[in-house]
This record gives structure tokens, sequence and C-alpha cells, in this order.
């Protein structure tokens, strides 16, 4: 099968088109024949070597044949003897390491039956963005209807999210991003947009329940500035390295009350909820490019700018198809 792998650190040009043999199925297992792959935060991160405890997970000094990709979606290929939930020919996404690839296997666990009102493409944007606004704004921040919401950063991956989940769960929204941006995150029903060129959501003005900092580009101060009494600030992002990671986790011990780091990881739960979501109209992808799997580099290069409206998603075949 072909298959995206690395065998460096570095940027998008250490990525290698390769052949592999396709996965073996375990009693527990569903062998999917990937149609997408949605690219991540942490897909980069892994790609870079950076931060270093990325490298032990990996492979060190170096990894070998190490294939990225967490989100998928597509369609069962073979199924292991224990395996209840599916059969062969069911469309499903999910999360698991080593997607980008033609085939993935992983236990039956890792995924759930795709959205039938979406494509898959659709679908593979899905998994860890939208596991992650959801485990920051419901299960995190419990966010209850009234409260009132800041996503800094909403035309991103998780931000695009953020905004109609906070919304599904009945808060009052303020979008934070770019001039440009500014329609598409009201078109998600965002109640307030700030142009964060334009004005400064720090300064004096509405406080929030939550504020969902998906960028890192502003203060931890300034983030609290913002917050209600007994409100809560979440940081969700590692573009600004080890140091603000490390930072918000040393703080959030010594102000519970106020800001608290979380980790995702998507369950089953996570995707049938999401799905219940998507069906009901509540939820959906916003994808800026997608690219084929032969160009999965240009799309690591795009997906760096840290520009992206919403998702990057590497196809199997020619995105024009």
């Amino acid at each position: 099968m072909k298959t995206i792998v690395m065998n460096a650190y570095g940027s998008p040009d250490i990525l290698e088109l390769k052949e592999v043999d396709k996965p073996s199925v375990a009693e527990n297992d569903v062998l999917v024949r990937v149609h997408a792959v949605g690219l991540n935060a942490g897909d980069y991160f892994i790609m870079r070597g950076s931060p270093w405890l990325t490298r032990i997970m990996v492979g060190f000094p170096r990894p070998k044949d190490h294939i990225l990709g967490w989100d998928a979606a597509g369609y069962v290929e073979e199924v292991g003897s224990k395996v209840e939930r599916f059969q062969p020919g069911d469309g499903v996404f999910g999360c698991c390491d080593h997607t980008l690839a033609e085939f993935v296997c992983a236990d039956e666990s890792k995924f759930t039956a795709a959205p039938a009102s979406i494509s898959l493409s659709e679908a593979a944007a899905v998994p860890v963005a939208a596991s992650t606004a959801l485990h920051a704004i419901r299960d995190k921040a419990k966010v209850k209807p009234g409260q009132k919401v800041l996503i800094n950063g909403a035309s991103g991956g998780v931000g695009t999210f953020s905004v109609q989940i906070a919304k599904a769960l009945g808060a009052e929204v303020t979008g934070v991003c770019s001039t440009r941006n500014l329609d598409m995150v009201r078109s998600l029903g965002a109640d307030h947009v700030i142009d964060y060129t334009r004005e400064d959501f720090a300064a004096d003005g509405p406080r929030y329940d939550l504020v969902l900092d998906n960028v890192g580009s502003r203060s931890f101060s300034d983030c609290r500035r913002v917050l209600l009494p007994g409100g809560i600030h979440l940081p969700n992002t590692g573009h600004a390295g080890m140091s603000y990671v490390f930072k918000a986790y040393t703080l959030s011990m010594l102000m519970r009350k106020h800001m608290s780091p979380f980790l995702c990881v998507p369950t089953t739960d996570d995707l049938i909820y999401l799905r219940e979501l998507i069906e009901d109209g509540k939820l959906k992808s916003v994808i800026d490019r997608t690219y084929p799997l032969s160009e999965t580099a240009r799309a690591f290069s795009y997906l760096e700018e840290e520009h992206a409206r919403g998702k990057v998603v590497v196809l199997m075949e020619d995105p024009l198809n």
C-alpha cells in the first residue's frame, strides 16, 4: 500500500511516499480503506520532532518509516473474528495512529459509523479537532446555556468546531479572528465577532465565563482579565512552544479557578456525540484545502503557515474527483 513515511525530523521535505505492507488484522481490529485524512497541529509537531518528548515516543535519535496521521475516514475492508460493530463496506470515521496511508488497521473502538449527511472528506476533518473542542467546552468548562464564551482563533481547525459546539450547548459566543474570516465565523453561529487586527479583546469590554485560547498569542494575564467571577481560561495551543505549555500547567496549580490546561483523547462516545450533532445540522466541517496523498508535503507546508480556515485534508485520490 502507498503511505507517507518519515525517517528523520525536520521540514515537510523529509516526508516520503513509499510502498509498505498492508497491516494485518487482529481479532478485535478493523482494516479500513482510507478515503481521507484530516491533518492536525500534532502531526507537524511530530514531523518536526518538537517538543523533544515526541522523539522519545516516535523514535530516537530518528524515526524509522514512521507513518503520520491520526484522523481518518473510509470504508471497512476487513474485520477481525471478534468484531461485532462493523462489517466490510461500512463507512466509518475515527482516530488512531498512522492514518496517512491507503489502509489503516486499529481496534474497532477507534472508529464509529460515519455521518450519512456529509462526505467522508468532511468526516475525516472531525475526530481530533472537534473532540478537542468538545472536551474543552462541554467537559472541562462545563458550559451552560446563556453563558458567555470567547473563542480566540475561531477560524482554525479547533476554533471552527468550538464556535459550533458552544452554540449547540446554548452559549453566547464571541469569535476572534482576522478580517477575512469574520463572515465565515458568523456563518458558524457566532453571536459576536472581533477582528483582532482592529480590536483588542483583552481591553475594556465584555467579560466571559470561558476564554478558549487556540492561538497562544496573548498573555495568560490578558486572558484572565476578561473573565467573569468564577470564569475559566483554557489554553489550547502548542504553537508557542514547550515553554508555553509548561507555564500553563505551572500556573494552573496556583489558579485552579481560572486556568485549566487539558489533554484530549477522543473516545467512541465523543465520536457518536459529534456524529449526532452533525446529523442534527448543528455541526459541520470547514475545509480550507485538500491535497492528494502524493502532495502531503505541500499540505504540511500550508498547515505550518497557521492561516488555514478550518481544516486541511489529504485524499487518497485526486482532490478534484
